[in-house]
């Protein structure tokens, strides 16, 4: 029989999406469920998969939107009677929905994906940022029409066309465009619209309010400019390449975080409305 569970994972985080996996690694019976039995958890409480039933569903789909939220894995063991079990270290027990008895035993794991940094350029800066993200721990790509196929150090992606820029742009994106008045505009064009939380320009402020100025005239919206952070980075009173690099990836990191607390924030919010 055809088991989707991998190549559904795969598109998930191929799309940057984060979502847990659930399986199951021992079972008494009469649970339904087997050890083997696996499913996939969306951060909007889907469940794909199987993992025993309507009695365990429930359980595993709260566990695992806390995996995703603490970013930690659980194995879980499930019974009509948690109290009556006997404790083991590194087991947490919880109760099933209902009582058709058996136990479950079901490993739940978060799947984070990595955030995505997109350098345009390949010039210094662009190189460094490369260097620094891939240290990060970045899914690197980068664009660099005029040095088409370059090996570029810290790449973990090369785009030899600015029209391949949308395609791999998500909400876990962080664009930088480093091209130091090549193709800004060009670039920009593809990146404001797009879900990427941030956009940066490497330029100075005269140069960059002539991009604002062009982007206008033609036809983008005055929100998607307003995204625009230019001169990208922290003021660190950078000089060099790979200071300006490294105040760009300080800005990100601080967006990244801002991000990461108003998400908290409206999760916290959502589930005292809830109860």
């Amino acid at each position: 029989m055809y088991d989707d569970f991998f190549e559904q994972a795969h598109t998930l985080i191929k799309s940057g999406v984060a979502f847990a996996t659930a399986t199951v690694v021992r079972a008494e019976a009469p649970s339904s469920g087997k050890p083997g039995d696996r499913a996939i958890v969306t951060a909007d409480g889907q469940l794909f998969g199987w993992i025993g039933g309507s009695c365990a569903q429930p359980t595993v789909v709260r566990e695992a939107l806390a995996a995703l939220r603490d970013g930690e894995g659980r194995l879980l063991r499930l019974s009509p009677d948690p109290s009556a079990q006997a404790p083991r270290p590194g087991l947490r027990d919880v109760a099933m929905t209902c009582y058709s008895g058996g136990t479950l035993e079901i490993f739940v794991e978060p799947q984070l994906p990595r955030p995505r940094l997109l350098v345009v350029g390949g010039l210094p800066v662009a190189r460094a940022l490369a260097s620094l993200g891939r240290a990060m721990s970045y899914h690197v790509v980068v664009a660099d029409p005029d040095h088409a196929g370059a090996a570029l150090d810290g790449a973990d992606e090369l785009l030899t066309s600015l029209d391949d820029l949308t395609a791999r742009v998500n909400a876990l994106t962080y664009a930088v465009v480093a091209t130091h008045g090549h193709y800004d505009e060009l670039a920009l064009e593809r990146l404001l619209p797009s879900a990427a939380p941030y956009v940066g320009l490497v330029a100075s402020r005269a140069r960059a309010d002539a991009v604002r100025r062009t982007l206008a005239d033609q036809g983008l919206a005055a929100a998607q400019i307003a995204r625009l952070r230019s001169p990208a980075g922290l003021d660190i009173l950078a000089r060099r390449g790979d200071e300006i690099a490294l105040s760009i990836m300080a800005e990100i990191v601080r967006v990244r975080e801002e991000l990461a607390r108003k998400k908290a924030h409206e999760a916290a919010a959502a589930a005292l409305f809830k109860n």
